[in-house]
């Protein structure tokens, strides 16, 4: 096995608030790969930092009677403590307000300055005259200019959507004093992006970016880059620009710096070699994993300033989705967020890691937190299949046995099955593709738990001299056991380690390095994971109740004429493009007790089987549809029904005349995308 070395990193988080469960959706992401790789045998370092200047930071700070640095060092321990309790095992953790990020945020502007890519002119902006300081886009406040919505931001609309200039708000305001801004002059200085215009060409095609992500980059390149305002005026809490009085860098200036400050700072505590990464020769790997809404600095400004100041661009930007909560989107400014710290009061980390890698995958689709499909997920795959199969085990050994297994494996062709899982279940962790990971995880949990309900331990137990089969049979199940947890490691490290300790064996390496544990003693069983409790999930509902509560919208104008009435609003092609439709096979269908127009139908979708409730009762028989392909939408939420949980929608069209279930023509088969 190739030995790589590899240094990633994860969006650092803003030092103005606490962390919230869609932050965690980045960073539990990472952590899980950054595991893997360690577990592979390869050198990986994992650093991350508090991002902690700009605007935002010094008017909190303000707010609350303390200096910015103290408000820093303040949040930086409650979100280390918070990604630690989620077992987020940073190799360092530092902050962008430190000499290391101060070094090299002056000596990349300083190099690109040098290289003719700064520049300098005179701009009009906001200032509020009463707190003496220029307005960024997001501090004033105002009327919208397209469809009149109050109390909008400067830098857009959250009612219809649309951008626009802070200088085209309506009735525009201070949204830190009150008063209108008034128009002044100063000189701000610019990254000359443009120059970079044929690099970043070449390298947003060349394999460093999601195919999503690279087309929408290539949208960006054709409309032509523009310069990038890299200053701000005093007061502003962040570095001076070197050679230029009450001027700073703007905060997505040092920001993503940051990532070579934390590293140097990891450097020189454990003596390695920073250059051995960031030089522009470099042939270790970088990969920095991100939240979609910051592609545009990420995969444009960051490459350019590297490239153009002689360091190293990264090996790849994994981008992904945002969190939803229940269907409900998540907004720090509308406060509709559970904090990680709300989860960790009430619920065990480990389920939100198992979840996340349940629906996690290598594209940028939003992910929804569903808690009906939380505790279903938790409850099956976890509980009752993977520890499961340690419990029902291990008292047999126990009491029998004096916690001691065999000598010999009984069943060596199905544990070279499990063994030879390895490579499949790897190439899905080192891809991002969790969700597949986990699917083949608890494939194999199915399959030893099979075997368990076909030796059925329980009945041999009560038969006389058949002592060294019970033995066998459970020798066998803890060693299948055994094997689940090592491929869970990644996700799961702390119920790991409980089984770990429990089957006196540390798995230290990847699963084909594993030998069978026979002749070996065990320790006493320690519960490693108890079903999620429905009042735990409603405690946390209602301690963060104001913020999943939908936020009233505020009143648009009515449109009195609309062109197409028959037609529904028009959508784009990215939202359609969210969308998941798949060619499905219907395996087996059958009717719904109590139901009128429900049929059943469990459908394969190509890498998995779905359990679908569709109301087409009225139109098909169950036997009518058994072995047909339709339509189905693969990422719609889960559903909790009165009749159980619906995984999915088939596509039907329906008028006067009925319902008929939208079909391929033939020569598709089950998992084929629609394009």
């Amino acid at each position: 096995m190739s030995n790589r070395k590899i240094l990633v990193t994860s969006a650092l988080p803003y030092a103005n608030g606490p962390i919230h469960i869609g932050h965690m959706l980045e960073y539990l992401q990472t952590d899980m790969w950054v595991r893997f790789q360690k577990q592979r045998g390869n050198v990986c370092h994992y650093v991350c930092a508090d991002d902690t200047h700009g605007t935002p930071i010094m008017l909190k700070a303000d707010r609350e009677g303390i200096t910015p640095e103290a408000l820093i060092a303040q949040v930086g321990k409650e979100h280390l403590a918070d990604f630690t309790e989620f077992g987020v095992a940073f190799d360092n953790y530092h902050s962008t307000h430190s000499e290391e990020n101060k070094h090299f945020s002056s000596l990349i502007y300083n190099r690109l300055k040098a290289a003719g890519h700064i520049s300098s002119r005179t701009i009009t902006q906001a200032y509020d005259p009463v707190k003496e300081m220029f307005l960024p886009d997001r501090f004033i406040k105002g009327d919208c200019p397209k469809c009149g919505a109050t109390e909008q931001y400067g830098d857009g609309c959250e009612v219809c959507g649309a951008n626009y200039a802070s200088s085209e708000l309506k009735n525009a305001v201070s949204a830190i004093s009150g008063e209108k801004p008034i128009d002044k002059e100063s000189v701000h200085y610019f990254f000359n992006l443009a120059d970079f215009t044929e690099m970043l060409t070449d390298w947003t095609q060349a394999g460093h970016l999601q195919p999503e992500v690279r087309n929408k980059l290539a949208e960006w390149l054709d409309s032509g880059l523009q310069q990038w305002d890299i200053s701000r005026d005093a007061p502003y809490f962040g570095f001076e620009i070197p050679d230029a009085p009450n001027k700073y860098f703007y905060v997505w200036l040092d920001a993503p710096i940051g990532y070579m400050a934390s590293f140097k700072n990891l450097c020189d505590k454990k003596v390695l070699d920073f250059d051995a990464f960031w030089a522009k020769d470099s042939n270790t790997e970088l990969y920095h994993f991100i939240g979609k809404d910051i592609i545009y600095f990420h995969a444009l400004f960051w490459p350019a300033m590297l490239k153009g100041a002689n360091f190293r661009t990264p090996s790849a930007i994994f981008a992904h989705g945002f969190l939803t909560v229940n269907g409900e989107k998540m907004s720090k400014s509308r406060g509709t967020f559970i904090t990680a710290r709300t989860y960790l009061d009430y619920l065990n980390p480990e389920y939100l890691r198992y979840y996340f890698a349940a629906k996690l995958s290598a594209g940028v689709d939003d992910l929804d937190l569903n808690f009906d499909d939380f505790s279903q997920r938790v409850n099956s795959d976890l509980v009752g299949k993977v520890v499961n199969i340690g419990s029902r085990c291990s008292g047999f050994i126990a009491k029998r046995f004096n916690n001691r297994l065999s000598a010999e494996l009984a069943e060596p062709e199905l544990w070279f099955e499990f063994i030879a899982a390895n490579e499949i279940i790897a190439e899905f962790y080192e891809n991002r593709e969790f969700g597949k990971a986990m699917r083949e995880i608890m494939a194999l949990a199915d399959k030893a738990n099979r075997y368990i309900d076909e030796k059925k331990p329980w009945l041999i137990a009560k038969e006389a001299g058949k002592e060294a089969e019970l033995q066998a049979v459970c020798t066998v199940g803890l060693n299948l056991f055994r094997v689940l947890v090592a491929y869970l490691k990644p996700v799961l490290p702390t119920l790991t380690y409980s089984a770990e300790v429990f089957l006196n064996s540390e798995v230290h390496g990847w699963i084909d390095e594993l030998e069978p544990l026979l002749n070996h003693e065990l320790n006493d069983f320690i519960p490693l994971m108890t079903r999620v409790e429905p009042d735990k999930i409603a405690a946390i509902i209602e301690a963060s109740k104001e913020n999943l509560e939908k936020t009233a919208v505020p009143s648009v104008p009515v449109v009195k004429e609309k062109q197409f009435s028959s037609i529904a609003d028009t959508i784009d092609i990215n939202d359609f493009g969210k969308l998941d439709l798949r060619i499905a096979k219907i395996l087996k269908a059958e009717a719904v007790e109590g139901a009128d127009k429900l049929l059943h139908l469990t459908v394969d979708i190509g890498d998995e089987t779905r359990s679908i409730f569709a109301g087409i009762k009225s139109a098909y028989s169950p036997e009518q549809l058994e072995g047909r392909l339709t339509l189905v939408v693969a990422n719609l939420a889960p559903r909790k029904m009165r009749f159980g949980l619906s995984e999915g929608m088939v596509l039907a069209a329906g008028g006067d005349n009925g319902i008929y279930l939208l079909s391929p023509d033939s020569g598709a088969v089950a998992g084929m995308r629609v394009k």
